[in-house]
């Protein structure tokens, strides 16, 4: 048989038929590819609207409530209840000389007026309207007829803990957290689930869904976070007391720039089931819950609510633990380590002054204050810190966040993540003469690369923690006076100043409680001397921290006081007498 000859015109037209069918595929694929992308922007949107609705409308019915009330109830008066602490509103709830219904009403309205000014509330809890009315039951609970306010990744049977990200707005959750159950048993009624950020892993208080949340100070400044939303409506008078979560200063924080107190407890103290983080199985950096107020005793009494046979029973991992009042009545002095910086950022102005003023106050209360410096905070923030929380590389969050618009106030923040590992650490090495602690940071972002490191990452916490308390010990201090971030940022600067966080997140490592204390606020002195910070590194981190703390006259400016573990009482008793000193210094 003889062999088929092919012309040069024919293997011409076959390369441009070829040519012409990939060229067809790849048109395809993107066509593919490009009504994915866009029926799932579509589909986000369509998500996004949903939840807005849904907000939207608690907040009608709630203020169409409210007007019924105060027509029904016309002569009235609903503003004076607000002026009241947690413990004289609980004193006259319980001595019959207020009604739970005028202290729903008159806080249901208050938090309406503040979402409005300050875009706090992510949805009304219209089923608190039901609560009220059966609330009679529950009139022996410490907090019996209290309006409380709870984190939007609390769970809430029927509503949505969001986390600020798309991915968890397909469901309702099915229960309520513990804590919630705990607070309806003590009588408090939760009646506002409050914003966050994106993914929770910010202090700032935005996402795409329900927007920022401004400072109800200053409304050119954020509130912090990620427990924002909770630090705006207590600081701004629409709620006495609520609950969030902290893993790197998420109730520190925001209660630092709103000008409230608030908790970080030891890991463990009270109950987290129900509690969503955006992503689980990270073990290096305990997330832990805990209450924002306007005061220390309110602080007290919902640890002690919190704090009963009830939680106990409902969660059964939480150390059956009451609240131990005599360590916290304890009117010993103390010996107090304090320190000004911790050497790896930089304080602002207003930080260093109020740690300077509380020390002073307290060696006149006959305190002893000794210098404390924490332990290698370089290598805590980016060995252990960084690369624990993203022992992945930082792949779950990402994933978590596939689909959803990414919010303005992460994107500088989040971009690295995106990044592949060897593209991380090429860039690691040539910025390390000029950038060191982005250098770091980029290489911690790699992640623990394998189960044996993961494993001696967890030893080398472990180590941290072994040779911190062996250190205080050392020091023979009871307790720690600490800076604590401030004053409020300026917009989109948090996803940029992150080594500040040195501050907050060094405790969540070593899962020692730390606890806020409004103490001062920002003078022209502090902005004057602001002009001249440059930062330890005088790198970009520094540039931005100066740049977002500026323009802060009149904010609050907080101190932070902690003790070792298991010690939350210890930590209160402390935070109160920094509390008291203050009050009659200003007397």
């Amino acid at each position: 048989m003889e062999d088929v000859k092919r012309s040069p015109a024919d293997a011409m037209q076959d390369c441009w038929m070829a040519a012409l069918l990939t060229a067809a595929a790849c048109a395809a694929g993107a066509v593919a590819v490009l009504m994915r992308s866009i029926r799932r922007h579509r589909e986000a949107k369509e998500k996004i609207q949903k939840a807005r609705d849904r907000r939207t409308e608690s907040l009608q019915r709630a203020e169409e409530a409210v007007l019924r009330y105060k027509e029904a109830h016309p002569s009235t008066e609903l503003t004076p209840i607000l002026k009241l602490s947690l413990s004289e509103l609980t004193k006259q709830l319980h001595d019959g000389s207020l009604n739970p219904e005028d202290v729903f009403y008159a806080y249901m309205e208050k938090t309406l007026a503040v979402h409005e000014k300050v875009n706090c509330c992510t949805e009304i809890l219209l089923e608190s309207f039901d609560q009220l009315e059966t609330i009679g039951s529950n009139k022996d609970g410490l907090l019996y007829g209290v309006p409380v306010s709870i984190k939007d990744n609390y769970g809430y049977k029927g509503h949505y803990s969001t986390c600020g990200a798309l991915i968890y707005l397909d469901e309702p959750v099915q229960e309520d957290a513990v804590l919630v159950q705990v607070l309806k048993k003590q009588g408090a009624i939760p009646i506002v689930k409050t914003n966050v950020p994106q993914g929770l892993l910010s202090y700032d208080c935005s996402n795409p869904i329900f927007g920022q949340t401004l400072n109800p100070h200053n409304l050119q400044k954020t509130s912090g976070g990620s427990s924002g939303g909770e630090g705006a409506l207590i600081g701004a008078g629409g709620s006495l007391c609520g609950m969030g979560s902290d893993i790197g200063g998420s109730v520190r924080i925001p209660a630092a720039f709103c000008g409230i107190c608030s908790l970080k407890p030891t890991a463990g103290r009270l109950s987290s089931q129900g509690v969503r983080p955006f992503f689980r199985g990270q073990k290096s950096v305990p997330s832990t819950t805990g209450p924002m107020a306007r005061d220390v005793d309110s602080l007290v009494l919902i640890m002690q609510a919190l704090l009963c046979d009830h939680m106990f029973s409902l969660d059964p991992t939480v150390p059956p633990f009451h609240f131990n009042m005599q360590m916290y009545q304890s009117t010993k002095p103390l010996r107090i380590g304090y320190l000004e910086t911790d050497g790896f950022q930089q304080p602002s102005p207003s930080m260093t002054r109020a740690v300077r003023e509380v020390k002073a106050l307290l060696e006149q209360a006959g305190h002893t204050l000794v210098p404390y410096q924490p332990l290698r905070v370089e290598q805590a923030m980016y060995d252990l810190i960084l690369k624990g929380v993203f022992a992945d590389g930082a792949t779950t969050m990402l994933q978590n966040l596939r689909g959803s618009p990414v919010d303005p106030t992460i994107k500088s923040q989040i971009f690295p993540y995106y990044l592949p590992n060897w593209l991380k650490k090429t860039i690691a090495v040539l910025i390390k003469p000029w950038a060191p602690r982005v250098s770091a940071s980029l290489r911690s972002l790699c992640g623990v690369g394998s189960v044996p490191n993961l494993w001696q990452q967890h030893a080398a916490v472990e180590d941290y923690i072994k040779e911190t308390i062996a250190h205080w010990r050392r020091c023979n201090i009871d307790v720690l006076l600490y800076p604590t971030i401030g004053p409020a940022y300026n917009f989109l600067y948090c996803g940029k100043a992150s080594t500040i966080l040195s501050y907050t997140m060094i405790y969540n490592l070593l899962n020692f409680p730390a606890g806020v204390v409004p103490v001062t606020t920002v003078t022209k002195e502090d902005e004057e001397a602001l002009k001249n910070y440059q930062g330890y590194y005088q790198d970009v981190s520094d540039k931005n921290f100066k740049e977002a703390v500026t323009g802060g006259e009149g904010l609050p400016v907080a101190v932070q006081c902690v003790a070792l573990p298991w010690q939350d009482e210890l930590c209160l008793r402390f935070m109160k007498e920094v509390e008291q000193l203050v009050k009659q210094s200003r007397k």
